[in-house]
């Protein structure tokens, strides 16, 4: 396969989802679902066959939830795992971030925020849809941080911490750049840089941190 596919496994419970799903998603140039999984066993299973690039999963599918996804994230061949789900409560999503999930879309945005959402997880970028990125922020206003969460400020610099604050936000480095008048590389840099600093793993560790240190925490910044 081209390297430039985006490689997917796409797993979900209902014949009838996957096929409208896979339809969208092959009739995209730079995507090809390789393999289909109606619950989690199989899904982890393809993921370890198919190597795929993306693994996007049902989260409430027989055998599926957030075992799968730590599962499948832990994998050697590191395919980016997708949740779609129709679930929005506050309660699902930090868990999806923690068990290495790198993005979250609602089935019911799922025909204008999929595709957008596949490309930007394979980039190795963390996705949230602006519901769920204000459902999380929500959950983080007004709680007392401590630990060294509550050091933020002062293990980044100034333009670490911005670039920490818009990926929390859900921007991608693009996005981030146009924002910050930078490149996306000096972006990715900066994330980096901000990454090994506070010993995070993967972008999605570094979007948990970030709400957990309440670097995104006024009322403003919800409506």
């Amino acid at each position: 396969m081209n390297e430039s596919v985006i490689s997917i496994v796409l797993a979900d419970d209902h014949g009838i989802v996957r096929a409208g799903l896979r339809a969208l998603l092959d009739s995209q140039p730079d995507m090809r679902v390789v393999a289909e999984a109606p619950d989690g066993p199989t899904a982890i299973a393809l993921a370890r066959r198919e190597n795929p690039t993306v693994v996007i999963t049902d989260l409430s599918m027989p055998g599926g939830g957030m075992e799968t996804i730590r599962s499948i994230a832990s994998l050697p061949n590191q395919a980016r795992v997708l949740v779609l789900t129709v679930h929005a409560e506050e309660r699902y999503l930090l868990p999806v971030l923690e068990a290495g999930g790198s993005g979250y879309v609602r089935k019911a945005s799922a025909h204008t925020d999929l595709l957008d959402a596949v490309r930007t997880v394979a980039r190795g970028e963390v996705f949230l849809d602006p519901a769920a990125t204000k459902t999380l922020l929500r959950g983080y206003l007004g709680r007392v941080h401590t630990g060294d969460e509550s050091d933020l400020g002062e293990v980044l610099t100034e333009r670490e911490r911005e670039v920490v604050k818009l990926t929390a936000e859900g921007h991608t480095a693009q996005q981030a750049a146009e924002l910050m008048a930078l490149s996306p590389k000096t972006v990715e840099t900066y994330r980096h840089r901000a990454m090994q600093k506070l010993g995070l793993a993967n972008r999605a560790e570094l979007v948990q941190y970030a709400l957990r240190a309440g670097l995104i925490g006024r009322e403003a910044d919800l409506v």
